[in-house]
């Protein structure tokens, strides 16, 4: 027996010396020290021995055991060592590699115009609202008092979510303007951006969904020249000192008297050319001083307060800001377009 736990320790140790991973030496464990393993196989052997050897023998079996268990132990950590620096050699950064450039992206064209358009008017002393797309007829046309039978509320120009045509996609921002004269003190000077839904076929100047900015001052003693003389400032911010707009007389419910504003086409200099349809002007917005019985709607006193607003298409500004031609650019997001900017 003595001879054999001799060969045992010999061999396991030789063995656990050379082993090459964590579950070879696992497997050399078992082998030695398991229930069935070599070493239980000869201390089984125990009984067969006299009373005087028994205790020798059990001794040198602890040793052996002792032995391989500090073996298996010692191999272990450096098992584990090398594996570290096997993963670390492999995971290895250099760090005198020049690190690869972060691409940064920028606004869109058309959320440039916005944030100047926001600039000036907070500069004005404006507050910016925003409010829901999904909007109340009510708020979207009676209050505004484009009433039953007007015909931006036919259901070939406006995208309706039920058969009594009273909730819809806002045509307009101005249903925030409604929102305004009702929880806002007097007096008030606001600007409501955001997306708007029509029915329009799409074309250089037209989109179903487009953004409008629209604006409102209620005071006492506005007047149409107040209106004017905010837009043609607005414009010069924008376009530039010298920009030339021209007013025309237009109806809108909204407002009384109605004029729409136009500027000078930015692709022809007035000539006339596809992208103003031969006119030379391209529509910029639609303006007016506040219908007196707007007014009254929202429980204010037109006689003693008086009003104007506007609403402009925000692609159109764009278009005009950046000397766009095509409307549809702005939607397509072809990145050939949209890295000019």
């Amino acid at each position: 027996m003595k001879e054999q736990l001799a060969k045992i320790r010999a061999e396991a140790l030789a063995a656990m010396d050379g082993a090459q991973s964590t579950a070879e030496l696992d497997a050399l464990r078992v082998q030695y020290l398991g229930k069935k393993g070599e070493l239980t196989a000869v201390l089984k052997q125990m009984g067969k021995l006299s009373a005087e050897e028994r205790p020798a023998m059990g001794q040198l079996a602890n040793e052996v055991r002792a032995a391989l268990e500090e073996a298996i132990e010692v191999n272990a950590r450096k098992l584990e060592e090398k594996a570290l620096e096997q993963r670390l050699e492999a995971e290895k950064l250099d760090v005198t590699i020049p690190g690869k450039q972060v691409k940064l992206g920028h606004k869109h064209p058309m959320y440039i115009a916005l944030d100047e358009i926001k600039d000036i008017f907070v500069g004005m002393g404006f507050t910016v609202l925003d409010g829901p797309e999904v909007e109340l007829a009510e708020l979207n046309f009676d209050r505004l008092n484009a009433e039953e039978g007007h015909p931006s509320r036919d259901w070939s120009d406006t995208f309706y979510f039920d058969e009594d045509s009273r909730v819809m996609l806002r045509s307009q921002t101005s249903p925030m303007q409604v929102r305004a004269m009702d929880t806002m003190e007097l007096p008030i000077r606001i600007i409501a951006p955001g997306r708007v839904y029509r029915k329009d076929e799409v074309d250089a100047t037209h989109s179903p969904m487009f953004h409008q900015v629209e604006g409102m001052v209620i005071d006492k003693n506005v007047t149409m020249a107040d209106l004017k003389g905010t837009l043609n400032t607005v414009v010069e911010k924008l376009y530039g000192k010298g920009t030339k707009t021209r007013f025309r007389p237009h109806h809108f419910p909204f407002t009384e008297p109605s004029c729409e504003m136009d500027v000078q086409c930015h692709k022809c200099g007035g000539v006339g050319c596809p992208t103003c349809k031969g006119e030379g002007w391209i529509e910029l917005l639609g303006a007016g001083m506040i219908h007196p019985k707007v007014l009254e709607m929202s429980g204010i006193d037109p006689k003693e307060y008086s009003g104007w607003a506007f609403g402009m298409g925000l692609e159109r500004t764009a278009m005009r800001r950046f000397k766009i031609a095509d409307l549809r650019l702005i939607f397509e997001n072809d990145i050939r377009f949209l890295e000019q900017f």
